[in-house]
Formats: C-alpha cells, sequence, structure tokens
C-alpha cells in the first residue's frame, strides 16, 4: 500500500443506514487523496466529533432521524471554520437548499466511485482556494475550473465580463464564450467582490474592469460590458454609478 499523503483529506461520513456508511467508507479508502476516515451513524454524534477533531470535509446524508443533514450543515455554519460539506443523499428535491448552505457538491445514491472521485476533486479545489494554493496565473489571477464535454478547462476570472444567474448554476460570460459553473450567483458575489464584481441585478453581476459605459435612459439604467448592453435595476443603479467613480478616481 502507498503512503497517504501529508495533504491527504480526513474525511467524516454521517449516515444513519449501516450498509451505505460502510459502502462510502469503502470507496474512500480507495481513493488516495483520502486519509483518516471516520464515521457516525447520527447527527448528535457527527456534531461531538466535530468539536474535537478538524474534518477536511462531512459527507452528509440528508433524511436522518432527530435532526437532518441540513440542520446539521447550518450549526456547522456557525463553526468559526465550518468543514466543507458534501451532501450524499437519495433524494433530488433538496439540492436548492443544499447550494444555500454553500454545500460543495450534492452526490446522489446509489454513489458511484467516479461521482464521489469528483466530489473530493472539489473539495481539494476549494481547499486550495482557501490556503491560497490555488494554482493562480500571472498577476495573482483566480483560475476556475469548469466542463464541457467530460474536459476540465481552466477559465482566468479576469476574462469574465459578467455571470448571470441560471437557477442553482451560473454561467460565466467571456469574449470566448459562456461556461455553466455549479455555483450559486450569491457565492460568486460574495467570493468575487473584492476583484471588482458588483451586482446589478437580482440575476447578473458585472466585472467594473469590463463596464465601458453606463447609459441613463428615462431613469432607466444599463451598462455595456464586452459589447453586450445589460440592464442594471433601480435598486442597484446609484450604487454601480458610486462605485464606477471611485474607481475612476483612484
Amino acid at each position: 500500500m502507498s503512503a497517504v499523503p501529508d495533504e491527504a483529506l480526513a474525511v467524516l461520513v454521517v449516515d444513519d443506514e449501516r450498509p451505505a456508511l460502510d459502502e462510502l467508507a469503502w470507496l474512500l479508502a480507495r481513493d488516495p487523496r483520502v486519509g483518516e476516515i471516520r464515521t457516525c451513524d447520527s447527527a448528535t454524534e457527527a456534531l461531538r466529533v466535530l468539536r474535537e477533531w478538524d474534518a477536511d470535509v462531512v459527507l452528509l446524508d440528508i433524511s436522518m432521524p432527530g435532526l437532518s443533514g441540513l440542520e446539521v450543515a447550518q450549526v456547522l455554519a456557525r463553526f468559526k471554520v465550518p468543514p466543507p460539506i458534501v451532501f450524499v443523499t437519495a433524494h433530488e428535491q433538496h439540492a436548492v437548499d443544499a447550494f444555500e448552505l454553500r454545500a460543495v457538491d450534492y452526490v446522489l445514491k446509489p454513489v458511484r466511485e467516479e461521482r464521489l472521485a469528483e466530489a473530493l476533486r472539489r473539495v481539494q479545489e476549494r481547499r486550495a482556494a482557501a490556503s491560497g494554493a490555488a494554482a493562480p496565473a500571472a498577476g495573482g489571477d483566480e483560475q476556475i475550473p469548469v466542463e464541457r464535454g467530460g474536459v476540465t478547462r481552466f477559465v482566468a476570472r479576469s476574462t469574465v465580463t459578467h455571470v448571470e444567474a441560471q437557477g442553482d448554476y451560473a454561467r460565466l460570460h467571456t469574449a470566448a464564450g459562456s461556461h455553466l459553473v455549479r455555483t450559486p450567483l450569491s457565492t460568486l458575489e460574495a467570493d468575487w467582490a473584492e476583484a471588482g464584481f458588483v451586482r446589478v441585478h437580482r440575476s447578473l453581476l458585472v466585472s467594473l474592469a469590463h463596464v465601458d459605459e453606463v447609459r441613463m435612459d428615462a431613469g432607466r439604467c444599463t451598462v455595456v460590458v464586452g459589447g453586450q448592453e445589460l440592464a442594471v435595476s433601480r435598486r442597484h443603479t446609484r450604487q454601480l454609478r458610486d462605485l464606477l467613480v471611485r474607481r475612476a478616481g483612484s
């Protein structure tokens, strides 16, 4: 057996059904990126373990007696350093709630080994980004992994002109095309604020660096970004204009 790397993931698996718990633990043990694995068959036990042990990721069932997985995630969100969560469930209908809780991934049962491996890859990417170890482009530009036709490519954040909400996903627009990512717009708004992305509409973020014009017509505001004219809602108009003025004067 090969040695476990120092950066191996410490994983907590929580599921009230023993066969599902054992199956996940077995699959995780086969992945070379995984180090220590702990299992819990109740939400109460999981919360006790996590108060004493730092997991790199929690694989969390949703439908459990007592506290549900979603309720456990709400408790974990109040931790000083919340562990990343991957929901593992037989039910599709909780996906919206899961991503509102900023889950890393949402894996449906029965769990396929390659799907679990993809979830762990997402965890590693988030951990690398949090530690500043994500592969940057020149000048520290963040690289965004996007998937198309089974192939993962990387898009530099600096090339993104605007981002459009599409349900629980977001579509990144660049001069070369668009890419769908499994991240809610609200998450990108928070994570990319320091990079100059601002909300101009409930379903739209724009990059201030790519705003070519701001147009006002009969009280209606639009911005031209990458040659596209985009509507700005009334509640965001003043904030956008103030930000652009401050940016121009800095």
